[in-house]
């Protein structure tokens, strides 16, 4: 969910370092959790971090980046600053993997970016991030997909997988080598899912097929598929929520309840916002999924009439498939 909200309630940038809140404004959350304590990385500058040891009473810690790495002006000029969007954080081979992108704002002029850290613990002698650079951009009239939201995925065999993507064509899937930033040759490239975009949108303009934000989490027989739907970004008039596919390959295809393929307009609704005249909470979506003390979790973010708000919640599963239990 990349993109910079177009009005509504905003929240993030209140907080300091070493502030408490049982409130925290976030955008596009990915959970964690290292010893006893849960982390949350979001979108923010320098990519922007809270940690917890119940998923209830957050504290503010420092960001990942307080200097932007060079490489990022390079590869996009008119960029200045500290704005990185939706970050993905995993653990794997003894290191965490950070992955982050930013953009040029309403263009498929995008990057994705990696760092690696030992520990989340910003108190641990061990604790520095190493950034890895760029792992792969998107160039606006060259390409008709759009490299954001990233997510990292490892299969059975231990291959890691990086699926992205906002808008334009869809979602994409790409093979890495075993250092889990440069893509497999020959490359492998997979469209995961998408939604029916107007023939009348060059490949230049993002379009109408509204859906990005993948998260691929493996259970059982199952990699599941979750994605955002529709819009974001606009507060209170944000229509945002989460859908889901499943697939026995990590590749795909990926298919929803009803037997559509995700990668042909198909998704199951998962979570999505209030409905009727009492809502209060609007356009959940741009989620995480993770497994703690044996009970899946799904992390994802929300508007209120008021702010911007980190949903937690339990996922069930029924006959295979995830839902919310609340």
């Amino acid at each position: 969910m990349a993109q910079l909200p177009a009005g509504g309630a905003r929240n993030r940038g209140r907080f300091r370092v070493g502030d408490v809140t049982t409130e925290p404004g976030v955008r596009d959350p990915c959970l964690a959790k290292e010893g006893d304590t849960y982390y949350i990385y979001y979108t923010g500058d320098g990519i922007s971090v809270f940690s917890s040891k119940d998923m209830r009473s957050w504290k503010k810690e420092p960001s990942v980046f307080s200097v932007a790495p060079a490489w990022v002006a390079q590869k996009l000029p008119s960029f200045k600053g500290l704005g990185f969007w939706a970050p993905d954080i995993s653990f794997h081979n003894g290191l965490w993997y950070l992955y982050y992108a930013t953009s040029i704002f309403g263009k498929n002029t995008s990057v994705i970016g990696m760092a690696t850290n030992k520990t989340l613990d910003p108190k641990s002698k061990d604790y520095k991030w190493i950034d890895g650079g760029l792992v792969i951009q998107s160039v606006t009239g060259r390409d008709d997909w759009n490299t954001i939201d990233p997510n990292l995925a490892v299969d059975e065999d231990g291959t890691g997988w990086l699926s992205f993507g906002s808008h334009w064509n869809g979602l994409k899937l790409v093979k890495l080598k075993s250092d889990f930033k440069t893509l497999a040759e020959p490359q492998e490239w997979y469209t995961i899912a998408s939604r029916p975009r107007d023939y009348k949108y060059t490949d230049a303009e993002a379009g109408n097929s509204k859906i990005e934000a993948p998260f691929i989490f493996k259970k059982d027989n199952y990699y599941y598929l979750f994605v955002s739907w529709d819009s974001c970004c606009s507060g209170v008039n944000s229509t945002y929520n989460i859908r889901v596919g499943r697939s026995e390959k990590i590749t795909g295809p990926y298919m929803d309840q009803a037997g559509v393929n995700m990668a042909k307009g198909g998704g199951t609704l998962v979570l999505g916002g209030d409905t009727g005249p009492e809502k209060k909470i609007y356009a959940l979506g741009h989620n995480s999924v993770g497994t703690y003390e044996g009970i899946e979790y799904m992390a994802f973010h929300a508007y209120t009439n008021s702010y911007e708000h980190l949903g937690i919640e339990k996922l069930a599963w029924v006959n295979g498939w995830p839902s919310v239990k609340k």
